[in-house]
């Protein structure tokens, strides 16, 4: 086994390093979700974490962690008598992105359940991870499947597998550790509460910070069983404060006046629920304890709200996480002056108190001391390129000529909630919600001889299967004699995720501020149904004389939010460039992700200028995407008294549909549910 970097030795990222030491201290807690940016030591902490972590009591044998102080009565390899146990390190447990339900959950063995009516279960990874650490790297990502299995997990302290009437319950409480990368796509709103605490990571810009944390990489690299020898000093110190906290945390007081300032805080931000307040309660107890104080201060208070509110108070995907530090310290003085019986805390929110919640730095051997500034990494997440406040306060202007000058961006109009598009047909993609797949989950419609390890027995097509051979078999008794040919694995159909590629023409024919602010808005409750139903995204823009891929395909639909936004304006009307960069964009794709299927959505009035016969150009390419059977649909922008039509006859020529700005809303027309292709061949 490989020796981990020493958690001491981080450099910076002090937000990071205690949010996990809260939870060392207070598994209760529940756990932490850390976002940033790749290359910020989120994985390396994670990992270092184990190392600081009590060794766990177990029933000697048990393949489940059962305690042997209070052994589980329901463990599949009890019942266990009540006994002393062995210690072992406590575990951190690494869940893949792509790993399959059974191994997450483990794996039943239904040939022998149905032919010997034995219980053969062999553990997954949350038997693994109980009592101890669940990592799950790039957890954004996570498939849906699992974030439900997950979820049902953390919810119940238990893990269940049932097939067909057989099951087995197993104990299953850990920490749950998550680390993402937020231009990667955003989180699952259901798992984003189950995380007790986020924190905000980034890259630190002192030139300092940076060299020291080069240098112990390297030398990490070069002696990892040296450079931790290095810092096992600060390790056992760590690891002892640890300990000692979490003999303090039962005694600490947690006084009414506290949770009148919990409760105002929680109420201020309006978060959902109440979870909020339990986990603001059990992370202001964790850090008086790791301050070695027996009672709960307005300070650790004011701490626990940066760390457990953040994820909580969003309520849009494009929001910028984060709170208003000034507004937390106001409620938390209201309600400190409205208590009854006063905490004595003087000081103050933000005050001398001595929250002691900072984490020691990691000065270690032969390094510089780092304590000024460390805090300050974190940069504030907010909008790029937000546009003036006079975007939309003037009249309205005519488009520039074709080849004009470029105007700046437009803002977009309120988002609203769009028709659901999907592609028509049967996939097998990876899970999502906008079309139908083939998929681990969702209603049975067949049955199949299995390809591999069963995981989904139709009952009925087995029974069948088995039915007829029985007498040869020389059944005797009651029991069904089966055998592996007569399994039959049950075909099921739910919902997939596509690649929503987004053509927006962005020419001067668009430019008009009223009618370009209607069409980001247009955009944007497009990506919003699209971060809703688990799509990946593009953004390909035309204008002047090409067309550029704004955004490569990917999952973080915050990014193409940020991108459309941006977006200026002008020039002539390349709609052929467009096609035929979403063209190439789409032929890459099918080569990476061949499962995936594209709904291409182009954005425009259909006007297509520069060269000669642009829009017999466009319709030629429109027509390489119908001849690929890329499901699309047109939104149509044009607008006036007096219209073209352009925008249908391009959605004919791409085999497609086409809808206006207004039919995009869901509450407009009845039917909320268009297959593209198949309307745009009606047509």
């Amino acid at each position: 086994m490989s020796t981990p970097y020493p958690f001491t030795a981080i450099v910076g990222q002090d937000d990071l390093r205690l949010g996990l030491l809260l939870n060392a201290v207070s598994p209760a807690v529940g756990g932490v979700l850390v976002r940033g940016e790749k290359g910020t030591a989120k994985s390396t902490a994670v990992r270092a974490l184990a190392a600081l972590m009590p060794e766990v009591p177990v029933v000697s044998g048990c393949r489940f962690s059962c305690d042997p102080s209070a052994p589980d009565p329901a463990c599949p390899d009890g019942p266990h008598e009540t006994g002393p146990g062995v210690s072992r390190p406590a575990r951190t447990v690494e869940l893949p992105v792509g790993a399959s339900e059974d191994r997450l959950v483990g794996a039943l063995d239904i040939e022998r359940a149905l032919s010997e009516g034995v219980k053969a279960f062999e553990p997954g990874l949350l038997a693994d991870a109980h009592r101890g650490i669940l990592y799950v790297d790039e957890v954004n990502l996570l498939h849906d499947h699992l974030v439900d299995l997950l979820l049902d997990a953390a919810a119940m302290g238990a893990s269940y597998v049932e097939r067909e009437g057989v099951s087995v319950r197993h104990a299953a409480r850990f920490l749950l550790v998550g680390t993402m990368n937020p231009e990667e796509g955003e989180l699952r709103p259901q798992l984003l509460d189950r995380f007790g605490l986020t924190v905000e990571v980034a890259a630190s810009r002192d030139t300092d910070q940076r060299v020291e944390v080069v240098r112990r990489r390297l030398a990490y690299d070069d002696d990892p069983e040296g450079f931790a020898a290095r810092w096992a000093r600060e390790e056992a110190a760590l690891r002892e404060r640890i300990a000692a906290a979490r003999v303090l945390l039962p005694r600490v007081v947690l006084g009414d006046g506290v949770l009148r300032q919990i409760a105002a805080t929680c109420a201020a931000f309006e978060v959902d629920g109440m979870r909020a307040d339990i986990v603001m309660a059990r992370t202001a107890t964790a850090l008086a304890a790791w301050a070695g104080r027996e009672e709960v201060t307005a300070e650790d208070v004011r701490q626990a709200a940066l760390l457990a509110l953040p994820h909580r108070r969003r309520r849009n995907p494009f929001d910028a996480p984060g709170l208003d530090e000034e507004k937390l310290d106001d409620t938390l003085r209201e309600a400190e002056g409205d208590a009854d019986d006063g905490d004595g805390d003087d000081d103050g929110p933000g005050g001398g108190g001595g929250g002691g919640g900072v984490p020691p730095q990691s000065g270690g051997p032969d390094a510089p001391d780092r304590s000024a500034g460390a805090g300050d990494d974190t940069p504030a997440d907010t909008p790029a390129d937000t546009p003036a406040g006079s975007d939309g306060s003037g009249s309205e202007q005519r488009p520039a000529p074709a080849g004009g000058a470029e105007q700046a961006p437009v803002g977009a109009s309120e988002p609203f909630r769009a028709k659901m598009l999907s592609v028509p047909g049967l996939g097998e993609g990876a899970a999502g919600r906008r079309s139908r797949a083939r998929t681990e989950h969702g209603r049975t419609t067949g049955a199949r001889r299995p390809e591999g390890a069963l995981t989904k027995l139709h009952l009925a097509a087995t029974v069948q299967a088995a039915a007829p051979h029985q007498r040869a078999r020389g059944r005797s008794g009651r029991g069904l004699v089966v055998k592996r040919d007569d399994l039959r694995q049950a075909t099921r159909e739910g919902r997939e995720g596509n690649l929503v590629l987004f053509v927006v023409d962005a020419s001067g024919s668009m430019a008009a501020r009223q009618r370009m602010g209607a069409v980001k808005g247009a955009v944007l409750s497009l990506l919003l149904d699209a971060y809703q139903r688990r799509d990946k995204v593009g953004l390909v823009t035309f204008r002047g004389k090409e067309a550029e891929v704004a955004l490569p395909p990917t999952s973080s639909v915050d990014a193409a939010a940020a991108r459309l936004e941006s977006l200026p304006t002008g020039g002539r009307t390349p709609l052929a460039a467009g096609l035929l960069k979403a063209h190439d964009v789409l032929r890459v794709e099918r080569m990476r992700d061949p499962s995936r299927r594209p709904l291409l959505v182009v954005v425009t009035d259909g006007r297509a200028t520069g060269g000669p016969d642009p829009v017999a150009l466009a319709a030629r390419a429109g027509r390489l995407h119908a001849a690929e059977g890329t499901a699309s649909v047109v939104v149509d922008c044009e607008t006036g008294v007096v219209r073209l039509g352009l925008a249908a006859q391009l959605a004919r020529e791409l085999g497609g549909s086409a809808v206006t700005l207004d039919e995009l809303r869901a509450d407009s027309i009845a039917g909320l549910v268009k297959d593209v292709t198949a309307a745009g061949r009606a047509a």
